[in-house]
């Protein structure tokens, strides 16, 4: 809210000052998820403990029905780990392998929709299904609508559906869904209303001169221009009139307008009637607290704005069935002896919702910290 509020404006000078600081001083302070992985590592470093980057996974050792270590690549040659206690496998998902995905997702799915880290590529999930553990949610992912620019890296629209004077439609022009919708959720409705002739994959964001000058969006201040690239490479589609954005996007003219027409009058009385738009907080935190309702503006001014919009993702939410231990379970339900499993690459303890942010990252620390308890008191119980 940087254009439209005091508040915004006095936080944006705050941010801008504390970055100025740090350039000044050469500190590169960390905030979010980096802020805690720092954290942790020096807890890490504190205990004296090894970490090994770049040494990958490449198989379970089991001996007499028990895991009892890893098979791991490092420095070019294969090396085999033991543990005593048991070995948790507290790994991401298969977001960027296309294999996985195909045999598993929705379709269409592509890696390249993806804003999971590059090293989710299945490689502790297979060998755990190897042994026999049971695995759930594998057609289910964190969802993350995204749109994906020239150079490639996913952009993750979170707020960018808020706001006012945007609508989200089809491939026939039509809105099928409350674009403001939790992200979660809306990759889900994304997949639900996909259909020969009405595809959703990709779906079209429209927005309009005004909401394009008032706010933030896919990064980029208010009223800045989108870079030139995005526009010559036909990434963004720009045209004067919404029936000329319709043909560029292979659109029926008429039938974008209608929808435009339609969502302009709902905004115009306060009320989206088709998908309740605003209804929710949540909707509205993301919204223009300045107007009459933070999420409802009419789109009346060009240039209009198109942009394709793919069911992307922050993760996969399906792996291995776990107990309240964090032990890997088989389809039996019983529990493969000295194996455990957290985050990603187990099955997400939310089910199929998505309460928030750290709904992911919180599990996974605490279904570590459960893990490792266990083996701590199965071992102090043996030495007994």
């Amino acid at each position: 809210m940087v254009a439209r509020t005091w508040s915004g404006r006095r936080t944006a000078l705050k941010v801008g000052a504390q970055a100025v600081g740090a350039k000044l001083t050469g500190k590169e302070p960390l905030s979010l998820g980096e802020a805690l992985i720092a954290r942790m590592r020096h807890s890490l470093d504190a205990l004296g403990a090894d970490l090994w980057l770049s040494a990958p996974m490449t198989g379970l050792v089991e001996e007499d029905g028990r895991v009892t270590g890893v098979r791991i690549t490092r420095n070019g040659r294969e090396v085999t780990v033991r543990a005593t206690g048991g070995v948790v496998l507290a790994s991401g998902g298969f977001s960027h392998d296309q294999r996985l995905r195909e045999k598993h997702l929705p379709s269409p799915t592509s890696t390249e929709w993806s804003s999971a880290a590059e090293g989710q590529t299945g490689d502790a999930l297979e060998p755990a299904v190897a042994l026999g553990a049971a695995t759930d949610l594998m057609d289910k992912v964190w969802g993350a609508p995204s749109v994906v620019p020239p150079e490639g890296r996913p952009f993750f629209l979170v707020a960018d559906r808020g706001v006012p004077g945007m609508v989200i439609v089809n491939a026939a022009g039509e809105r099928y869904a409350n674009e403001a919708a939790p992200y979660h959720e809306f990759v889900d409705a994304m997949y639900a209303h996909d259909r020969p002739g009405a595809s959703t994959v990709p779906s079209w964001l429209i927005l309009d001169a005004t909401s394009r000058a008032r706010y933030i969006f896919m990064g980029l201040f208010p009223g800045q221009a989108f870079p030139k690239p995005w526009l010559d490479s036909g990434f963004v589609k720009k045209a004067a009139t919404v029936e000329e954005l319709a043909a560029r996007i292979d659109v029926a003219p008429e039938r974008l307008r209608a929808t435009v027409d339609r969502f302009n009058g709902f905004a115009r009385a306060g009320r989206d009637e088709d998908f309740h738009r605003g209804d929710s907080v949540y909707d509205r935190y993301y919204g223009d607290p300045t107007l009459p309702h933070p999420n409802l503006a009419p789109l009346e001014k060009g240039p209009y704005y198109a942009i394709p919009v793919h069911p992307g993702d922050i993760g996969t939410k399906g792996g291995l069935v776990t107990d309240a231990t964090a032990r890997v379970l088989r389809e039996d339900g019983t529990p493969i002896d000295g194996l455990y499993a957290s985050g990603n690459v187990s099955s997400a303890v939310m089910g199929e919702t998505y309460p928030g942010p750290g709904a992911t990252i919180g599990p996974a620390m605490t279904f570590s910290w459960l893990a490792v308890d266990d083996i701590a008191r199965t071992r102090s119980a043996e030495a007994r």
